[in-house]
């Protein structure tokens, strides 16, 4: 691509991320559904110049970095609790949702071939569960509920990957039944070996790297590293790029030190949000030129197809919330399913939008894949905006309807009280200290009454009078503290008592503590 057309593309992402972002501030609406409709319309912009993204680009530039963030921050205790509905969803409902949506489009595209119908599929099975679970943590909804979107979201990705690899490897032929079956068996247990390999090598060279920047550069080696080589050795770079995340992501706590967690944390959110919108600004441009020859298609056709296959990708996860509880409960660890009633498996079962992931998917179709390969695409792209445009704005009113709203000062009183047993275990290890003689009195006593003013505080704001977490007028006074310490800060440095490098580290001090943070609670 010229130059002058990259920086065009550029600065469109750029003005469609902002104002996505503007936009889902003021409305309440999670940025995914404003990211799609505004990519899709800037698609339409006479001015702006035609993209034909290629495949490769976007399986090994957007997939590893999309799955292993997804996979590194998985809460795993929760999702170990849950693995009988997450694994039945992941597996069981991805292969019928992947068969069926592969039926209805080869019954009205028959043109398009079996093997192009199961990669479409493939690419329409997986959930995308941050507009949902944004919508669900925002208001307050049960936990478990989040969590097994989340495992299901994590887990469906790779279900689905690796069945789009053998359907595209069928797509050029020579493709058996029992040849699927040992691709199968080869693509799954040599992803997960080597991504246990990555994982623990990974884990090794961290442990040596102790600056901050550095660790983010690895930190984003590691997917590609993940990925590549798993797709060259004929596994699947998908599942070991999730084994890889998973791994390092239930034990980075000990592997990195707090600098570098919180300098990856705000890396690899920016990071993701960049990539999720540029795939869907990219493929609203790409659209346009789709829309210009749909070659034998016609538009009723297409939008018939696309209602349809909407239409039976909610309703098959419906059907399967439905009916799938009361068989589940009988397989091992089945019982505690007995939590999840009627209302809780109607809102995951509306709860599975279709996003980046999908749009991902249907972009890496081999241009070779036949006439059919833009108008999947296309459909693909209708299927993401249906979802998230019908579903996720009406999970707010279904919430309260079913009274699923769980009170937020439940979970407030319950980080409360963690923080209150953390400084004390760190009041004992420091009485602890002062006795064995690692510590003067002097300084020991200035620590404790440092987390003894902590521990008052924390009970203060636990307190149920102060059940917003805050006093009276706190917002206010917070705001005013900080605007005196940070005028402080500048004055010091006007006046040259410190230089240049102590006011940025001061500065960035302030940034991260938060304002006065003795005063604010860590909630």
């Amino acid at each position: 691509m010229e130059p002058e057309r990259l920086f065009v593309v550029l600065l469109v992402v750029a003005v469609v991320v902002l104002l996505a972002r503007t936009l889902a501030a003021r409305g309440g609406v999670p940025d995914a559904i404003w990211l799609v409709v505004l990519g899709m319309a800037a698609g339409f912009v006479p001015a702006l110049p035609a993209v034909e993204i290629s495949p490769d680009l976007v399986l090994l530039g957007f997939l590893p970095p999309l799955i292993y963030h997804a996979a590194f921050f998985t809460s795993p205790r929760e999702a170990r609790a849950d693995a009988v509905p997450i694994f039945a969803m992941a597996f069981g409902l991805t292969a019928v949702t992947t068969l069926a949506v592969a039926g209805t489009a080869y019954a009205l595209l028959p043109s398009v071939g079996w093997a192009a119908a199961i990669a479409f599929g493939a690419a329409v099975a997986p959930t995308d569960a941050v507009a949902a679970t944004s919508v669900l943590k925002r208001l307050g909804a049960p936990r478990r509920m989040v969590t097994i979107l989340e495992g299901e979201s994590l887990i469906n990705d790779g279900v689905a990957l690796t069945v789009f690899g053998l359907a595209v490897e069928a797509m050029t032929g020579g493709f058996s039944p029992g040849h699927g079956v040992l691709r199968a068996v080869q693509v799954v247990v040599g992803g997960v070996v080597y991504g246990l390999l990555v994982a623990v090598v990974a884990r090794r060279v961290r442990r040596r790297v102790s600056d901050p920047m550095s660790q983010v550069i690895v930190s984003l080696i590691i997917p590609y590293a993940a990925y590549v080589p798993a797709e060259n050795l004929g596994a699947s770079g998908v599942l070991a790029t999730v084994v890889t995340g998973f791994y390092l992501g239930t034990r980075g706590e000990g592997v990195l030190q707090p600098a570098s967690r919180v300098a990856g944390r705000l890396f690899w959110r920016i990071l993701i949000f960049l990539l999720e919108s540029a795939l869907f600004v990219l493929l609203g441009l790409e659209i346009r030129e789709v829309l210009r020859d749909l070659g034998a298609y016609t538009w009723g056709t297409v939008l018939l197809t696309a209602l349809a296959v909407t239409g039976v990708a909610v309703g098959v996860r419906l059907l399967w919330q439905w009916g799938h509880g009361p068989l589940l409960v009988l397989l091992p660890g089945g019982r505690h399913l007995r939590g999840l009633g009627f209302r809780e498996r109607t809102v995951m079962g509306l709860a599975g939008m279709r996003g980046a992931i999908t749009l991902a998917i249907a972009l890496s179709l081999p241009r070779d894949a036949g006439p059919g390969r833009d108008v999947l695409v296309l459909l693909a792209a209708l299927v993401v905006l249906a979802t998230l445009v019908g579903q996720a704005p009406p999970l707010p009113l279904l919430l309260r309807r079913l009274g699923l709203l769980e009170a937020g000062d439940r979970r407030r009183v319950a980080a409360m009280s963690a923080r209150e047993d953390m400084v004390r275990a760190a009041l004992e290890r420091l009485d602890a200290m002062a006795d064995a003689a690692e510590v003067d009195e002097r300084t020991a006593e200035a620590f404790r009454q440092m987390m003894e003013l902590r521990l008052e505080r924390l009970r203060y704001f636990k307190d149920e009078e102060n059940a917003e977490g805050e006093p009276p007028g706190g917002r206010r006074v917070r705001a005013a503290l900080a605007e005196a310490e940070r005028a402080k800060l500048k004055e010091l440095y006007g006046k040259g008592r410190i230089d240049g490098d102590t006011y940025q580290a001061i500065g960035r001090e302030l940034d991260l503590a938060g304002p006065v943070s003795l005063v604010r609670p860590l909630t």
